[in-house]
Order: structure tokens, then sequence, then C-alpha cells
């Protein structure tokens, strides 16, 4: 048996997290991103802007998902987080064109980390 054998059969030191898990915490990770972004907004504006692209980037790739033809997600759900996208693209440049405020984009995504999980209120 070579050294790296028990290695290669040692047990996972963590779990297989579940797609929901990671959207999750991809949600969380952003929204905290965006509600600090907003407060420093004066001295950090490219900070700002650097969270909602990122904020953009993670719906845009949920559109993408459910606008896949396999997507097993009911079709009104889907279409619901279709248009979450579209909103967010939109309120992103009023936030940018200090017209709007982050709250919302904020709000949008406590609510479907809620859906996430199954605790309603959801998308």
């Amino acid at each position: 048996m070579s050294y790296q054998a028990p290695i290669a059969y040692a047990r996972r030191e963590t779990p297989a997290r579940s797609p929901r898990s990671v959207e999750y915490d991809l949600l969380a990770q952003i929204t905290r991103r965006l509600r600090s972004a907003w407060t420093s907004r004066a001295e950090d504006f490219p900070g700002l802007v650097r969270a909602l692209a990122d904020n953009q980037q993670l719906w845009s790739t949920l559109a993408s998902d459910v606008a896949l033809p396999g997507n097993t997600l009911p079709a009104v759900l889907r279409a619901r987080l279709f248009y979450l996208y579209e909103f967010t693209v939109q309120h992103s440049r009023a936030v940018l064109e200090d017209r709007a405020s982050i709250e919302v984009l904020a709000d949008i995504n406590t609510a479907v980390m809620r859906g996430l999980r199954g605790e309603g209120g959801g998308t």
C-alpha cells in the first residue's frame, strides 16, 4: 500500500452541498455585500458597482437556468424568477443613476432565500 492510498479512501471532511444550499449562500453573500456597499457608496462607489454587477450576474445565471427546457420548477415560478432577473437589471441601473436604493434588491434576494429554505414568502 502506498502512502497515497489512505488519502484516496479517506472520508470527506465536509458533506456534499445541495444546489439549494449553494444558491442560498451565494444570495446571502451578495445581499450582505449590497447592503455594505450601499452604506459606504460615498467613499467606495466602485464597490457598489461591483456588488450590483455580482448581483446581476447571479440573477443572469438563475434566469438562464429557469429558461432551460429541462428545468423542473413549475412554469409560474420559472416565469416569476425570470421577471425578477429583468427587474433586477432595471433597478440596478436606477441605483447607479442615484434614482433608487438597493433595499428592494436586498428584499428580493432575502425573499428568495426564504423560499430556498422552505420558509414560504418566496417568489
